[in-house]
């Protein structure tokens, strides 16, 4: 059974997230996600893999192990990881060791993976699919740090017969596949969490703190953050953040204390947690009475304690162990030939500004807040109840139950 190690399948979490609708919503124009109900092949594949399919879905089966197929190429195989940065805590700590682990398992233990972190750097990140392509891998799982630059690297890659699937964010140039999380969603959820919170208002003053101009994922999230706080409250201040650094968002932050005031700023719409807590640090400085409501994304642990104490309100929960089972998947679909393997797991379609129609899979988000840490991060293995409630916390998670 895939992910089994999770603790519920994605329907299960799915079911959990706020409700929002991500079908209703636009998206902006050079990024067009489509919704299949059945896959490309034909009449006769779907109906031998139907009961496959439905499952995989949801991630309840693995669908490598569940069809037959006549793979072009054995377990032997190699997969290149690249990924932007080591500020977003989760790429090192549980994307790549859980792609890596996934291709193992996959492979009976002879595929192998070659990782490199760009370091925000997309020069070194064109240079480090380039030497993958020299070193004969045979597909490569990209985060790519400016989705248009990497789009020469891209088709170089092609070019020598590497397939590249485009990983959380949406590379452009010839990308053979696409896994990521509704980002539309998730930035509807961030908004709306918001908005539930402080109640629906005018009166209510948003500073809005969003992601670098060069992910195309912080365009949907602030897009999807928007259609849920646009005639609810007032937007006082919005600030994009360059490469995703906390250091400019505390910069920025500082600024919109100093024109507003601390009095005038009712909630923070910070988009993930990196920039929350460089957000809140300000806020704290200020010196506020009680930190106001403050959004994020990606879960991390500090985020997750900081939600204990009451200093952040909310993040955005992402299941990164099946978010990089389905990379993995679909990474060793593709090298061997799979179709039908790799069609159940691409469901969805996306356009790039440069690419038509490439395959995806999009894993739905949950909010997280106090009272649902237990049955998110915990329940699917990403923290221990002692990771989170250390000597500083224990007060804090006691009083919501939280040991």
């Amino acid at each position: 059974m895939a992910f089994s190690h999770l603790g519920r399948s994605a329907c299960t979490h799915a079911r959990k997230a706020l409700d929002v609708n991500p079908r209703t919503t636009g998206y902006t124009p050079s990024i067009r996600i489509r919704r299949h109900t059945a896959l490309r092949r034909t009449a006769v594949s779907l109906a031998a893999s139907a009961a496959a399919v439905s499952l995989a879905a949801c991630g309840v089966v693995d669908v490598g192990d569940s069809v037959e197929a006549s793979p072009t190429k054995g377990d032997d195989i190699t997969v290149g990881v690249l990924f932007p940065d080591k500020d977003t805590k989760r790429y090192e700590q549980f994307d790549y060791p859980n792609i890596k682990k996934k291709i193992a398992e996959l492979t009976d233990n002879k595929g192998v993976t070659e990782y490199a972190n760009a370091e925000k750097d997309q020069e070194t990140q064109n240079r480090q699919m380039e030497q993958m392509v020299e070193d004969k891998v045979d597909i490569i799982i990209v985060d790519a740090v400016d989705s248009k630059t990497i789009e020469p690297a891209v088709q170089t890659a092609h070019d020598a017969g590497v397939p590249v699937i485009a990983y959380d964010r949406l590379a452009q140039g010839p990308i053979d596949g696409y896994v990521s999380f509704d980002n539309q969603l998730v930035g509807q959820v961030q908004g709306r969490s918001l908005v539930e919170d402080l109640g629906d208002s005018a009166a209510n003053k948003i500073v809005m703190m969003n992601g670098s101009t060069t992910d195309p994922n912080a365009a949907m999230f602030k897009e999807g953050a928007l259609s849920e706080l646009q005639d609810k409250v007032t937007i006082s201040e919005t600030y994009d953040t360059k490469d995703w650094d906390p250091a400019v968002a505390k910069v920025n932050m500082e600024k919109a204390v100093a024109k507003l005031g601390i009095d005038n700023i009712d909630a923070v719409y910070a988009a993930n947690d990196g920039i929350a807590g460089a957000v809140i640090d300000v806020l704290k400085t200020a010196g506020v009475a009680k930190v106001p409501p403050v959004t994020g994304q990606d879960a991390d642990l500090d985020a997750v304690q900081r939600i204990v104490s009451g200093d952040q309100y909310m993040t955005v929960y992402k299941s990164f162990p099946l978010q990089a089972s389905a990379a993995a998947e679909m990474a060793v679909a593709k090298v061997q030939g799979r179709s039908i393997e790799f069609d159940a797991l691409t469901t969805d379609s996306i356009d790039s500004p440069t690419t038509k129609n490439i395959p995806a899979q999009l894993v739905p988000p949950i909010a997280l807040t106090r009272k649902n840490i237990e049955d998110t991060v915990i329940q699917d293995g990403i923290y221990t109840v002692k990771q989170i409630c250390t000597s500083d916390f224990k007060a804090d998670c006691d009083a919501i139950d939280l040991n």
